[in-house]
């Protein structure tokens, strides 16, 4: 079992080199999946961003005109202090509140959002089902989810040089150039202990959401879900 219980701890310690690495281990597809998620979202007036960190898909999501305001939750303030600079520098300041809070026991009241949204935050809950169960809790009837997160590819093939690039070069840019071996160790034991595909569906249906699918992307190194609250 990984130890959750500091999760935001972790993040504080790389915040400052996350979206760097973010973008260079990835090759840069990181901003495609985003787009790609964004792009199949509806409008909606009022948005929760679940572990909005640093308000990459906060950003792409007002690029796009697909939501009027965003509040963003997380439990790292230094992911969020640079997402704050991001979406200043952007013109978004007006439209984007930040708060501290905790995505399985969110200080938020039933019914709150039109639409919830979270990418790469998910496989970070100390309990998944709590936390869709939150999601759920303070989504409007009828509201839109959309979860883009990382997963494990079938193909094994695929497998081989995924677990290869996730064990051993992942970790070792990441050390180099955060000085931090826990954390890229964590993150890559995060994303091969995570649920993907359908088995993420059950859960989702499980909590009550409805319409629930789910979009593999990359040759399933990530994958979209989507879901209705009835």
């Amino acid at each position: 079992m990984l130890n959750k219980s500091n999760i935001g701890s972790l993040f504080d310690r790389i915040a400052n080199h996350y979206d760097a690495l973010n973008h260079i281990l990835s090759l840069g597809i990181d901003k495609w999946w985003r787009k790609k998620a964004v792009k199949g979202m509806s409008c909606h007036n009022s948005l929760l961003d679940v572990a909005i960190g640093t308000a990459d898909l906060t950003i792409e999501i007002l690029k796009q005109g697909k939501a009027d305001t965003i509040t963003g939750i997380d439990l790292s303030e230094e992911m969020m202090k640079i997402g704050k600079e991001k979406v200043t520098e952007k013109g978004f300041a007006d439209k984007v509140n930040f708060l501290y809070d905790n995505a399985l026991q969110m200080n938020i009241d039933n019914n709150a959002y039109d639409a919830i949204t979270s990418s790469f935050g998910v496989r970070n809950f100390s309990d998944l089902d709590k936390g869709l169960s939150e999601m759920y809790r303070v989504l409007k009837p009828g509201g839109e989810l959309m979860i883009l997160e990382l997963s494990y590819p079938s193909n094994p093939v695929l497998r081989f040089g995924y677990d290869t690039y996730f064990s051993h070069i992942l970790p070792f840019i990441g050390r180099a150039i955060s000085h931090d071996k826990s954390a890229y160790t964590y993150l890559n034991k995060s994303v091969k202990h995570f649920i993907w595909g359908k088995e993420m569906c059950e859960h989702l249906s499980n909590v009550g959401f409805d319409n629930v699918s789910y979009q593999p992307l990359t040759f399933g190194i990530s994958t979209i879900y989507r879901a209705l609250k009835p």
